[in-house]
Parts: C-alpha cells; sequence; structure tokens
C-alpha cells in the first residue's frame, strides 16, 4: 500500500509553490475567455455576413484550429512566435496560443447565439435603417450573449482545465507549482491527488453557478 503523507502541504507550500501558478491558470482562463470571446465573436459574424470574401477566411481558421489538439497548437506557436516576434517565454506565449484557439470555440457558440434571434428582429432593424453592423451590435448581440451565456462559461471552465497543458511549454501553471511542490518535498503522488482534489472542486463548484444561472435565463425567457 502507498504511505501517503499530507502533512507537508501547509500555507508556506502553498504561497510558495502553488499561489503563483494559481493566479498565472486564472490570468491566462480570463485573457483567453475575453479575448476569444471578442475575436470569437467578429469570426461568427464574419461568416454570417453572407459575403465569401469574409466567410471563407473566418471558415478556414475556424475548423483549421478545431481540427488540430490543442497541445499542439501550443507548442508550435511557442516555436513560431519567436522567429516572428521574438523571445516571449512560455507564459506569454500561452495567452496568445490560447486566446486565438479559444476563439474558434467562442465562434461557434456565438454564430449559434446570433442565429438563435429571430430573423424578424433583425429585418426591423434594417427598416430602421440600421446597417448590418449596427443590427448585430444593438439588436442581434445583446440576445445572443444572453443566450449563449451559459454555453459560453461552460466554455470558460473546460477552458480552465485546458490550461494544465501548459507544461508542454514550461509555463508555470497550477498544475506545474503542485508538481514542483512534489519534486521538492518528494511526494508526487499526494501533490497530484490534491491538484486533481483542486481542480475538481474549482470545475464543479464553477458548473453548479452556471447550472442555477441557467435555470434564471430559462425563467426570463
Amino acid at each position: 500500500m502507498l504511505n501517503l503523507d499530507y502533512s507537508f502541504l501547509n500555507w508556506g507550500v502553498i504561497h510558495s509553490f502553488v499561489a503563483k501558478g494559481f493566479w498565472f491558470s486564472i490570468q491566462l482562463t480570463l485573457v483567453a475567455m475575453l479575448g476569444g470571446i471578442v475575436l470569437g465573436t467578429l469570426l461568427a459574424m464574419m461568416r454570417l455576413s453572407g459575403r465569401a470574401w469574409l466567410a471563407t477566411p473566418a471558415a478556414i481558421y475556424v475548423d483549421t484550429l478545431r481540427s488540430i489538439p490543442l497541445v499542439m497548437v501550443i507548442l508550435w506557436f511557442f516555436l513560431l512566435i519567436p522567429k516572428l516576434l521574438g523571445p516571449l517565454g512560455g507564459e506569454t506565449s500561452a495567452l496568445i496560443t490560447f486566446t486565438l484557439f479559444e476563439a474558434t470555440y467562442f465562434s461557434e457558440i456565438m454564430r449559434a447565439g446570433i442565429q438563435s434571434v429571430s430573423k424578424g428582429q433583425v429585418n426591423a432593424g434594417y427598416a430602421l435603417g440600421m446597417t448590418y453592423g449596427q443590427s448585430m451590435r444593438y439588436v442581434v448581440l445583446p440576445q445572443a450573449f444572453r443566450n449563449m451565456l451559459p454555453v459560453l462559461l461552460t466554455q470558460t471552465i473546460v477552458l480552465f482545465q485546458d490550461t494544465s497543458l501548459v507544461y508542454a511549454v514550461g509555463a508555470y501553471d497550477l498544475l506545474k507549482g503542485f508538481e514542483v511542490a512534489g519534486k521538492n518535498f518528494n511526494r508526487p503522488v499526494e501533490t497530484y491527488l490534491v491538484a486533481a482534489l483542486v481542480y475538481f472542486v474549482i470545475c464543479f463548484s464553477l458548473s453548479q453557478l452556471v447550472r442555477r444561472l441557467q435555470s434564471k435565463i430559462a425563467i426570463i425567457r
């Protein structure tokens, strides 16, 4: 049987090894979520514009990145970006990569949200003299965001889980913090088990909040 000992996991260890990684995981999640939603919304609008010169590049971008494992995209960007912009480091490279990659998933969510708004409301905007952009901004997107908010938040939870893949480029995330602590105290099994528990508690708690929000939105409808 394994001789598990968790006595070394005190606040000092958490502060020294784990807190830094936890903060980066949160930072990466928030930056990739906000940037991904903005870029994803633009991609969704391009695909629904009805203009081939906008829709085709957006479709190629989305379909290509969605067909490649995230860890491979992380490695590619980590190796390619320094050749174009100079050395960036694992953390900065991860921020850029996750934003560009998650935009493809958020774009599909937003595309579904935009299509869920009835065409009658879009035509009403046109009847008032609005352009395509104005109709999207003032009529369609507010409703699409409300309809898709639970799905957007669910994707953000998945994004938080995926941040653990930045180990591939040596970035110091939450999982890396636990790994370093385990190596320093020669207790890798205990630290990985605690890391799994932390990820579970965070993601499960957020999932329950999203479920409650989804119920409230359904009542409003």
